[in-house]
């Protein structure tokens, strides 16, 4: 992005274009209480002193560690080809197009990512992706409070991802919805506490899987109590574990939803991610966002162009299914050309590479002294560990080894910050995980923790 600041005389002329004397009563319409009344302590920079601030800043960040965090961003080896072939002209946007004529590359990429997605979760229709997985999520139970029509709870396990979570209450925090968060027990969702919470007025229900401790869930009895009631059963998955695993579509999942960043997209610091939702046929109507579809064009040639869209979500905006217009049309297309370099059978080498790799490595971390697996569960390729002293003092002193050894659950759940998940994918090599098992060990064997 270029840098053009405007000057007192740049700014002057575009208030008299418009026709207004002062800047202020373009602030007129935001309440008193909402605006802001304090200067801005933002200094005047030249573009050569703010890069160099910058750069400053940047240096603070500690980049190059060996990764075995996870929690819905993940550290897999990305083929050298995405990138040339994302920087293709065709396909290079990070926005919906509108003129199909002029848009077939992108388009066409678009329709890849959603057949991609279908496949993956064995639902009928995706749309052309989302800002992430946590808005996603809270856009898939704004579905089914529309398609319910008359019914405004949802229920969300606690095993489900915090950040999800809040982005989800955020959403709803206007609206007039029930929320209802349904405990666990041993790191799964409370079957029971479910049962219990699931009635009449229950629009629908969210899961996820693998869940946030990278637990397994039993999905089988909470699809079966969902349609009892005629609620929805919305599922969080993960793409690669989707690999190896039953399809939501096989469990009667009504919406599936997830985070696509594993899928060709570098961890970057966190972002930017990439969510994709999928439904049953019978939802689509009920879809936020975009769908691009293929056809055929007057000389029988397939043809894509966006379809379903609804006057109003251009016009009538509080009659939108939502107030998401658009897509992650850069990152879906790194997705789609990741997915279609491996193929089905290299995504599911990933997905078998990464959870044989966390088995072997739980295992080994829990010989050490100090440390145990927190639940007593299957899981795929992210699990929770038991540490003597809080998680967040071993990932201090890990990151001076240069290793991020995972995430700490205290941040986000009460009483459980002696709780580390650690995360494996099929790019950490085997000298990789036998010094993040060593650095561990020495930890324990020279208790630097207990001296924290």
């Amino acid at each position: 992005m270029p840098y053009i600041p405007n000057t007192d005389d740049d700014r002057r002329r575009m208030l008299d274009k418009i026709g207004v004397k002062q800047f202020e009563e373009l602030l007129a319409p935001l309440p008193e209480e909402l605006r802001l009344k304090r200067p801005l302590n933002i200094p005047s920079l030249s573009e050569m002193e703010l890069l160099t601030d910058i750069e400053a800043m940047s240096l603070e960040n500690k980049a190059g560690l060996t990764s075995f965090a996870g929690g819905g961003v993940y550290d897999h080896f990305i083929p050298s080809a995405v990138a040339p072939i994302l920087n293709r002209p065709e396909f290079m946007t990070a926005y919906t197009p509108y003129q199909a004529e002029v848009a077939q590359g992108t388009l066409q990429i678009i329709y890849e990512f959603q057949t991609h997605i279908c496949r993956l979760t064995g639902m009928d229709v995706a749309n052309a992706s989302m800002y992430d997985g946590a808005s996603a999520s809270a856009e898939a139970l704004m579905l089914t409070i529309r398609a319910s029509k008359k019914r405004n709870k949802i229920i969300v396990s606690e095993s489900v991802s915090p950040l999800y979570r809040e982005v989800i209450q955020t959403y709803m925090s206007g609206l007039d919805v029930i929320q209802v968060v349904v405990p666990m027990t041993k790191g799964i969702t409370d079957l029971q506490a479910m049962e219990d919470a699931i009635d009449e007025n229950t629009a629908g229900v969210l899961i996820a899987q693998p869940n946030f401790f990278g637990l397994l869930e039993q999905i089988e009895p909470l699809s079966r109590m969902t349609q009892q009631v005629g609620a929805k059963l919305v599922m969080a998955v993960d793409p690669i574990a989707q690999a190896i695993l039953k399809t939501p579509g096989e469990y009667g999942a009504d919406v599936v939803i997830g985070e696509a960043q594993p899928l060709g997209i570098p961890v970057s610091f966190g972002g930017p991610l990439l969510g994709f939702l999928a439904v049953k046929q019978e939802l689509v109507r009920s879809v936020p966002g975009r769908i691009a579809g293929r056809t055929k064009d007057v000389d029988g040639r397939d043809a894509y162009t966006l379809v379903l869209q609804t006057r109003e979500q251009h016009i009538r905006r509080d009659k939108a299914t939502s107030n998401i217009c658009t897509n992650q049309a850069l990152c879906a297309t790194a997705a789609t050309i990741y997915l279609s370099l491996l193929g089905k059978q290299g995504i599911r080498q990933v997905a078998l590479l990464s959870a044989e790799r966390a088995q072997a490595t739980a295992k080994r971390i829990c010989e050490i002294d100090g440390f145990e697996m927190y639940f007593d569960g299957p899981f795929v390729r992210e699990f929770a560990v038991k540490t003597a002293r809080p998680a967040q003092d071993v990932v201090v002193a890990m990151v001076e080894k240069n290793i991020l050894p995972g995430i700490s659950a205290g941040r986000w759940y009460d009483g459980m910050d002696d709780c580390l998940i650690v995360a494996l994918t099929e790019k950490r090599s085997a000298q990789q995980i036998d010094q993040f098992v060593e650095g561990l060990r020495e930890l324990s064997v020279n208790n630097v923790l207990s001296r924290m």
